[in-house]
């Protein structure tokens, strides 16, 4: 039976391979497309990306140390109705033992030229799912009103003496993803 996680609720993984999805759906009525994008900030004990690679999102699909693999864009969120909208897929047994943290965002793309924001957002959540059978493990949904935030830290996958646990954060920015590049990254990103 899965889990239903609230904000700042940890639990241990216990698989290897698992995988992160996101979703999301617009409110009726608001207008153009929302382009929600996930991305996942691979992070090490210095709370910094170590090398461009290890900032996985639609542009960079697969880490350096083959670990993480998203799946691809969904620019307007229609995939929800069926399942998740983005998908990160996870082999924690791959993972750099350097990489501590691994941060789990989304963000609104072009959030100020279409002036959207979390508000105009319902049905958002992050869930763990066990690669082996598809069973869902844990499920975050984001209850809150964020109605002026822009980027959102759903949840993150932190290593602790050799095990990995799932934190549900839930933490709003008014902000896009270049803030978060810059908090967790200090070389040149090239685009």
């Amino acid at each position: 039976m899965p889990i239903n996680l609230q904000k700042g609720q940890k639990i241990d993984i216990g698989l290897s391979n698992i995988s992160v999805g996101l979703g999301w759906n617009p409110n009726e009525g608001t207008g153009g497309a929302f382009d929600l994008d996930a991305s996942a900030f691979m992070i090490d004990a210095n709370r910094v990306i170590p090398t461009e690679g290890y900032f996985v999102f639609y542009g960079n699909t697969t880490s350096p140390d083959d670990a993480l693999h998203h799946t691809g864009d969904d620019p307007t969120g229609g995939n929800s109705a069926e399942g998740d909208d983005e998908i990160i897929k996870i082999d924690l047994s791959k993972v750099n033992p350097d990489i501590k943290e691994i941060l789990f965002v989304v963000t609104i793309h072009d959030a100020v030229g279409r002036r959207q924001n979390f508000g105009q957002v319902r049905n958002s959540y992050i869930r763990i799912v066990n690669e082996a059978n598809g069973e869902e493990i844990a499920k975050y949904e984001l209850g809150e009103d964020f109605s002026i935030e822009t980027g959102v830290e759903f949840g993150r996958l932190y290593n602790r003496e050799g095990k990995w646990r799932f934190e549900a954060s839930g933490i709003g920015y008014k902000e896009d993803l270049a803030y978060f590049l810059a908090k967790y990254y200090k070389g040149q990103i090239i685009k």
